[in-house]
Order: C-alpha cells, then sequence, then structure tokens
C-alpha cells in the first residue's frame, strides 16, 4: 500500500520521537563529539518539522509515478536533501535557532548526528512498523 499524506505525517513524527530521541541521547550527553548539549534534538526538531512540509511534495511526486510507489533509493534521496536543507539552515545561514553559537557545532558531528538518526529511522520503518504495527502498511502508512 502506498503511504497517504496523513500517514506518512504519522510515521516520520512517531519515528523521529521514539527511535530518533533515543539515538540522539549519546550525542546530547557528550559521548559522541565531547560536546554536552541539547542542540541534537533541535536538529531532530527542525527535521521533523520541515519534514512535515517536505512530505507534501514527496507524496505529490509519488502520486505522478505509474505505480505510485516511493522506492528505497528515493528515500535515500530524500534524506540527502533534506540534511542538506537542515545543514544550511543551522550552519551556514544561520535562520533556524539554536541553544549554542553556529560555529561551535561540527560539521562532522552534524553529519555523523545526522547519518545515524536517517539509518536508524530508516531501518525502523522498514523492521519493526511492520512488526509492531502489522497492518501499518495496509493503512497507508497510519498507526492510528
Amino acid at each position: 500500500m502506498t503511504p497517504t499524506l496523513f500517514g506518512r505525517w504519522q510515521t516520520r513524527l512517531l519515528l523521529l520521537l521514539t527511535v530518533g530521541f533515543f539515538v540522539s541521547i549519546p550525542f546530547a550527553i557528550g559521548l559522541i563529539g565531547n560536546i554536552s548539549n541539547p542542540v541534537y534534538f533541535w536538529i531532530i526538531l527542525y527535521i521533523a518539522i520541515f519534514g512535515l512540509g517536505w512530505d507534501v511534495v514527496y507524496n505529490y511526486l509519488q502520486k505522478s509515478r505509474w505505480d505510485r510507489d516511493w522506492p528505497a533509493a528515493y528515500q535515500l534521496f530524500a534524506g540527502i536533501w533534506e540534511m542538506v536543507f537542515v545543514f544550511c539552515g543551522v550552519k551556514i545561514f544561520g535562520f533556524l535557532p539554536l541553544p549554542m553559537p553556529k560555529e561551535q557545532l561540527s560539521p562532522g558531528l552534524f553529519f555523523l548526528h545526522y547519518s545515524v538518526v536517517w539509518l536508524a529511522v530508516f531501518i525502523a520503518s522498514q523492521s519493526l512498523m511492520r512488526i509492531i504495527f502489522p497492518r501499518w502498511r495496509f493503512r497507508g502508512g497510519q498507526w492510528l
């Protein structure tokens, strides 16, 4: 079943608020990167907020495909695009506020954090969601 827009939103928020939160804890307490700062939770928040908007675009593009499917390779490209967008907003242009100066956030740590969160969310969406919510796929991605 092709995910509906509401199903995309539900799945994105559920996975970022659970898997993304737990994966961000080692970064936030300083186990990874030696910077103890909640900035990583802010990044998850920005990914969630902007992702809701991007999902509208992705849903439109998906409907223009002949099979109305969204292959995993497209999810990878969407993840890369979202990473570039949030990185530019946080680090380069600074229009997304952070609890620390943007110069203190290392680009390497940002990319590592984003990559680990994205990979964990992707794996959870392809495996755990199908186990925990067996009807999730058949309801257009909606789990409520």
